[in-house]
């Protein structure tokens, strides 16, 4: 029986939880937005009379977001991931648009070689810390009402990096979500709430010296107390350096391939 690729439902989960439950040595988060992923839609399901593999495809104004691939351990090496993404990718040249983007931690190099054979490039490396949340009143930091878009072009939002239009840079200005060091105001953070898990703060982080990212993460840390958060998550293309109760996890190559 022929491949066949189909939009997930419901009646999947179960079929589909059973073979991501040990994707990582923590297990998986594909539970947690599932339903969310359903109803955006575009969450792709490859089958041959039963559940293989799935993808989600988040489509904004100019590019895709590819995520959330996952294929049976079983079914591997039969470019399974490769016809998901090829998927998600034919419905993007038909909307027009440029640039197709996924996130590939930068040691999993059997996922690498598939991006690389699919002409997907390294873009950018980003590292991913977390920072409890501690009162922390030793900061000195300004809400942002300017940004400069050529320095600054995208921002993390539930784990997908978006471009930043005048219209969201609007909404981060109104909403106080753009934060500058005092020391050095080319420290910046943009902060959003996650969408898929309940008190939990994302953070993309722009730096440029120790002192004033030192700054920012104080605020950050002493933010997420005072707004009651469990946990931050901080995404920087930098090394951050040593502080209290900030944690490196793991780093990813931001991966970009051109649809036109």
């Amino acid at each position: 029986m022929d491949l066949k690729i189909r939009d997930a439902n419901d009646s999947d989960r179960n079929l589909v939880l059973k073979f991501c439950k040990n994707t990582f040595s923590w297990g998986d988060y594909i539970e947690h937005v599932w339903r969310f992923w359903l109803s955006e839609g575009h969450l792709f399901l490859a089958e041959k009379q039963s559940p293989l593999g799935i993808c989600h495809a988040f489509y904004s104004k100019d590019q895709i977001w590819i995520e959330g691939i996952r294929v049976n351990p079983n079914f591997r090496r039969q470019n399974i991931a490769s016809k998901l993404i090829k998927h998600a990718e034919t419905i993007g040249k038909e909307k027009n648009l440029s640039f197709s983007y996924m996130l590939i931690d930068t040691e999993n190099f059997e996922s690498l070689s598939m991006a690389n054979s699919l002409n997907y490039q390294i873009f950018q490396t980003w590292n991913f810390y977390s920072l409890e949340p501690k009162i922390n009143l030793h900061h000195n930091v300004i809400f942002a009402k300017s940004l400069n878009r050529e320095l600054y072009p995208q921002y993390v939002k539930s784990w997908r990096w978006l471009p930043i239009d005048d219209e969201m840079l609007a909404s981060f200005f109104e909403e106080s979500r753009i934060v500058k060091s005092c020391t050095d105001e080319n420290s910046v953070a943009i902060i959003t709430d996650s969408e898929h898990f309940d008190r939990t703060l994302i953070v993309t982080l722009f730096s440029k010296s120790d002192d004033s990212v030192l700054d920012v993460v104080s605020f950050l840390q002493n933010f997420g107390i005072e707004k009651n958060y469990e946990r931050i998550q901080i995404l920087t293309k930098e090394k951050l350096p040593t502080f209290d109760s900030l944690e490196y996890k793991i780093s990813f190559h931001l991966m970009k391939k051109f649809l036109v």
